[in-house]
């Protein structure tokens, strides 16, 4: 590790960032601008157009499960009340997700564990039209045939006054050129790389191979590479303890980590530091932090650890037209959405032609309230289309051209709903401790999603779907699992304050989705990103910096 060619020891740095998602890129940048020295561990790979899988059927490169010698991207982690999916790589989830940044409503701010820390709805606007620009929003110019289908739904259902093309992530370039035309940097003045225009491929969630999508390592973390921030991929953390015998880290820190890289796999390294940015998204953080605790590295992170996990209140659901002409999976990953209700939100979302592996987990849709009874409901209902429609129902339940005929329906609510995880071990698997939930199920079935999904797909032709965890293990599927270290008022209401900082420890913070302190009701990146430009706009330039008097 090289941090600074005149640096006489190259394993230690100024802060260490876990985790290059969202938060960890952008605090990696905006530390590395004011003159720290900043490595960032990250334990997925770094992709590029020419390593990224060309379907999401290219499991070993598209699944992350380290375990069974897969190290693609995309995570399923599957719990008893939920399945989460995640990303894991250089770049974060912005690698695999759906390019959607929206700013939730302003009552969020006035609602759960971060309300009345800060005057959010007076301090954050700022910060979001810094994380809108840095990330290239725009509304999306690519609506494809999903977008102009889920429009028409929107109409026969009453809803079309709130259809709305999304805000997104993605460089569409100059309408007048073709798309795929090359671009010099169109972001940052010619600091950043070179792009091409959005050719409408609908690629995004298995990895823009068409230079695109605006992933982070086209933006912060580029950014912080260029000022000289190191990202050590494929590198798990597995401690973090205090230097110097101060339990608070007024000395600073050793991070522990190991190599999943191939030809240095279980290879052990520390960094010494003096401070450290959690960032390895509400999962990740939320793992590493209790197993610090539990094994006394960091015995002071509150009890309030693993309390308040939020899932948006989110199921996954859609609409199946089993040989239609039209190809459903051309335009961006998520191009459009709708407002069913003033809590019900739901958006058009698509796999690229011929990445048809999800629809392995999907399902026809049963009418009913969800439950164990409804697995009966779903079993008369699958029995009777087999019976009445045999060719078209084998067909829908058939995972190839899936993509290509399924539009997706992501659903997401802000109605409250929580769960509390902890590190346990599992009946089934003894042997080692693992994250796990606890509390009230949460809905799988949400009443007014799946009636807007059967109604839709009566008047279009189609076949409404649901995912077969929702259908047979009433647990819905969930991309944005937030919480598990919120801010809070004191250690028994959070884990970290309304800067980031985490109770007890001195220059230490959190910095991704598990510090959000309410249901978002939409998807949570950009808010994300914005707390976290909040967070590192209130630490102070390396010059002439105390690291052991009053934090900043």
């Amino acid at each position: 590790m090289n941090l600074g060619r005149t640096d006489p020891h190259p394993d230690t740095c100024d802060f260490v960032v876990i985790g290059s998602g969202f938060g960890g890129s952008v605090s990696a940048l905006r530390l590395a601008e004011k003159g720290y020295r900043v490595a960032v561990l990250e334990q997925g790979r770094r992709w590029t157009a020419e390593n990224l899988p060309k379907s999401n059927w290219r499991v070993a490169r598209w699944i992350w499960e380290p375990a069974l010698g897969l190290r693609g991207f995309f995570s399923m982690r599957f719990f008893r009340h939920l399945v989460v999916l995640h990303g894991n790589a250089v770049g974060g989830g912005s690698i695999t997700y759906g390019n959607v940044l929206l700013v939730p409503p302003e009552r969020v701010w006035r609602q759960g564990s971060w309300a009345g820390l800060n005057d959010w709805e007076r301090v954050m606007p700022g910060h979001y039209a810094t994380a809108q620009r840095m990330l290239g929003v725009t509304t999306n110019r690519r609506l494809g045939p999903a977008d102009e289908r889920l429009r028409e739904m929107a109409r026969q259902g009453g809803a079309e006054g709130s259809f709305y093309p999304t805000e997104v992530g993605i460089f569409f370039g100059d309408d007048r050129d073709e798309p795929g035309a090359s671009y010099p940097d169109p972001f940052f003045g010619g600091a950043g790389p070179e792009r091409k225009s959005c050719n409408a491929c609908g690629g995004c969630m298995v990895g823009c191979r068409h230079d695109a999508k605006n992933t982070l390592d086209r933006n912060y973390l580029y950014l912080a590479e260029r000022r000289g921030a190191e990202v050590l991929a494929e590198s798990r953390v597995v401690d973090v303890r205090p230097l110097s015998g101060r339990e608070d880290g007024s000395q600073g820190y050793a991070v522990e980590f190991v190599s999943l890289a191939k030809g240095s796999r279980g290879r052990r390294r520390t960094l010494t530091c003096r401070g450290v940015v959690f960032a390895a998204s509400s999962l990740g953080t939320q793992d590493l932090l209790f197993r610090l605790k539990e094994k006394h590295s960091l015995p002071r992170i509150s009890g309030a650890l693993g309390a308040d996990v939020r899932t948006n209140a989110e199921s996954l659901i859609g609409v199946r037209f089993p040989g239609t002409p039209v190809d459903l999976s051309q335009g961006v990953a998520i191009g459009s959405g709708i407002y069913i209700d003033e809590h019900t939100h739901i958006e058009a979302v698509r796999y690229p032609r011929g990445s048809d592996a999800m629809g392995l987990i999907s399902t026809v849709m049963a009418p009913g309230r969800g439950g164990r009874v409804h697995v009966l409901t779903w079993l008369g209902t699958l029995l009777r289309l087999l019976v009445t429609r045999p060719v078209r129902t084998l067909r829908v339940l058939f995972p190839f051209g899936w993509a290509r005929e399924t539009l997706i329906f992501l659903c997401m609510q802000t109605l409250e709903g929580r769960l509390t995880m902890r590190l346990g071990r599992r009946w089934f698997w003894p042997f080692s401790k693992r994250l796990t939930t606890h509390g009230a199920r949460i809905p799988a079935y949400i009443p007014a999603a799946h009636e807007f999904a059967i109604k839709a797909a009566a008047a279009t032709g189609g076949v409404p779907l649901a995912s077969v965890t929702e259908i047979l293990l009433n647990v819905p599927m969930t991309a944005h699992c937030i919480g598990g270290a919120v801010m809070g008022r004191t250690p028994e209401e959070g884990v970290c304050d309304g800067r980031n900082r985490v109770f007890g420890y001195r220059n230490m913070y959190i910095c991704d989705g598990s510090v959000l302190g309410a249901n978002l009701g939409v998807n949570p990146a950009l808010t994300i990103t914005a707390l976290t430009e909040h967070a590192m706009s209130h630490i102070p330039p390396k010059a002439g910096r105390d690291w052991v008097g009053p934090d900043s």
